[in-house]
């Protein structure tokens, strides 16, 4: 089977699986696997357009939009996803609605951290009425009713969200503790008050001959009715003054204030519609230089293997034919990458190093010990780096420490120190790696003779400045 059949069967199995969680409200599960599908065929449609529907069925609906932007622009036409973005985009305020509910939910956010629980209550009552199927907001009301003990609201939150997603952990995990704290609290009586209204009637009493007359103070009040006809009629001037302007002021200016709302909804909804299109294409722009830097490696990869079977079967085929010098195969064979040949190619490889290798690694070391001993560094270091291309541990390490020695007498220090301390690690017990270690040694103990002898100056210095201010105070 090939591999993108392979690839193929495993994308539709996990939409499969997605698509049953799906019809049993197991919104979270589905997500999963729909974006398990995805990550082996990007290009699912159906998979993409169902993982819209679900963040769309847990409220979370600029999720949705994204992926059914991507969807629309892996297949334009006959797309189903046309048709839920238009649905969205049909009706009036929608986003607008969806946009200020995800507004007010970040907002009770910041006001939780800030330790007020009660204003973020009151904006996450507002972020359900705009969204009630937004499960992140009953999930967050729910944790901030348990935070106030308000365990009967918490659970019909929790309800609530359970109802649109039925595995989700957050949800699940909130019901449990809910459950432990029910059954941890003892249980307590509630005390009811009981206790009757005195009602005090204020009375005037006096009496008339025998008779005692108890009359309602309010009627000591009758006096000053025409007091209270000027307060009536102060009222009434000013009701009416209020009704004037709660009531019939905005009545002429709602026409006006209902076109200017009609037009920052349909702003926003186009708003919201171009931030879901900017964030589908940074998706898509993102998985394209992925894919691209991934083919640039396969290609480079692959040019490389292609260059060394064509240098080895060219450089096979005149060993075979003994029509080519030693000096040329070799420069062919150096640019030569064993490790991407196969079984083939790295046998015939290995057939002609076999043969030249020796040859050439015996005439190079002589060549190069001849340009040491006559002051041709740069000569010495290039025959010496095919020697040890060829061979890293050619006479026991020998022609990596003359390697070293080039460098080292060309005043390349660093370059010869690295070869040194390779021959330390990987020849111990050769009598190569012991000249690198004294070669090392030297340069420590030079190094602190060096450090011992600046400060000596130093001081040497310091000396005969002190004498010369000795001399001038004496003059």
């Amino acid at each position: 089977m090939e591999y993108t059949t392979k690839l193929m069967y495993q994308s539709n199995y996990w939409y499969n699986d997605g698509l049953k969680k799906a019809n049993i409200r197991d919104m979270s599960g589905a997500v999963t696997s729909l974006r398990r599908s995805l990550q082996y065929n990007r290009g699912n449609i159906a998979a993409r357009n169902l993982l819209g529907l679900v963040y769309y069925g847990r409220g979370d609906v600029v999720e949705a939009l994204v992926e059914w932007i991507l969807s629309k622009n892996f297949q334009s036409e006959d797309n189903i996803a046309n048709y839920y973005i238009s649905k969205i985009q049909e009706v009036p305020g929608e986003l607008e609605s969806i946009n200020q509910a995800v507004k007010l939910f970040n907002q009770s956010i910041e006001l939780a951290g800030q330790n007020g629980e009660d204003l973020a209550i009151i904006q996450l009552k507002k972020a359900i009425a705009a969204h009630p199927s937004y499960v992140k907001a009953h999930q967050l009301l729910a944790l901030l009713y348990i935070q106030t003990e308000q365990f009967s609201a918490a659970r019909k939150e929790l309800r609530t969200a359970h109802k649109l997603d039925t595995t989700d952990e957050t949800t699940l995990r909130y019901m449990h503790e809910i459950t432990q704290i029910r059954k941890s609290r003892p249980s307590r009586a509630r005390d009811r008050g009981k206790g009757g209204e005195e009602r005090h009637e204020q009375t005037v009493t006096y009496n008339i001959g025998n008779e005692t007359i108890i009359q309602p103070a309010s009627s000591v009040f009758k006096e000053n009715s025409g007091l209270h006809t000027f307060l009536n009629i102060a009222v009434g001037v000013l009701v009416g003054a209020a009704v004037m302007w709660f009531l019939i002021m905005p009545a002429v200016s709602v026409g006006r204030q209902k076109k200017l709302n009609e037009r920052v909804i349909s702003f926003s909804d186009k708003i919201a519609t171009q931030e879901a299109q900017i964030s589908a294409l940074k998706t898509e722009l993102e998985e394209y230089r992925a894919n691209s830097e991934e083919s640039e490696d396969l290609k480079e990869k692959s040019a490389s293997t292609q260059e060394s079977y064509e240098i080895v079967l060219s450089v096979a085929k005149h060993f075979a034919a003994e029509d080519m010098s030693d000096k040329e195969m070799l420069e062919q064979m150096l640019k030569v990458s064993p490790e991407s040949l196969g079984e083939s190619g790295k046998s015939r490889y290995e057939e002609v190093a076999a043969s030249l290798f020796p040859r050439m690694c015996e005439k190079l070391y002589g060549t190069a010990g001849e340009e040491y001993e006559s002051g041709d560094y740069d000569g010495a270091i290039s025959s010496l780096e095919k020697v040890v291309k060829m061979d890293e541990g050619y006479q026991d390490g020998k022609a990596l420490l003359l390697l070293a020695q080039s460098f080292e007498k060309k005043g390349e220090q660093d370059k010869a120190n690295i070869r040194y301390q390779k021959l330390v690690e990987k020849y111990k017990g050769k009598e190569a790696a012991g000249t690198a270690q004294k070669a090392l040694d030297g340069q420590n103990t030079k190094g602190g003779q060096d450090a011992k002898a600046g400060q000596d100056d130093g001081a040497t210095q310091g000396d005969g400045a002190a004498q010369d201010d000795d001399s001038s105070q004496d003059e």
